[in-house]
């Protein structure tokens, strides 16, 4: 049974960094067949891509969040991390991590979620 679980900070102020882990257990990240994605939900408003990174490591960012987006990996921990600089209250979110199928570009996988607040 694969499993996410995303952890960090509830509030973060602002200007600051938002960082995020997602810890992953039933599965490596480093299976060929899959994708690591972080997505979003502010209160009120529909799911948004933030980005993710491949098995080997290579990350892809919605173009509207990649100057401030930062997807790693440490493939010790099986965990991946999202790091989002200069936050707004715009920022304030749901923040998803999921297991993409690459094969049909799908999501298989969801973390619970958990809610970041931007606020001083």
């Amino acid at each position: 049974q694969v499993q996410l679980q995303e952890s960090g900070p509830g509030l973060v102020k602002p200007s600051q960094t938002l960082s995020l882990t997602c810890t992953v257990s039933g599965g490596s990240i480093t299976t060929d067949t899959y994708l690591w994605s972080w997505i979003r939900q502010p209160p009120g408003k529909g799911l948004e891509w933030i980005g993710y990174i491949s098995y080997i490591g290579i990350t892809y960012y919605s173009p509207s969040l990649k100057s401030r987006t930062s997807i790693s990996r440490d493939t010790s921990k099986n965990q991946f991390t999202l790091q989002l600089s200069s936050v707004t209250p715009e920022d304030t979110a749901v923040y998803y991590c999921g297991r993409v199928l690459r094969t049909v570009a799908a999501y298989d996988y969801w973390g619970k979620g958990t809610l970041v607040t931007v606020s001083s």
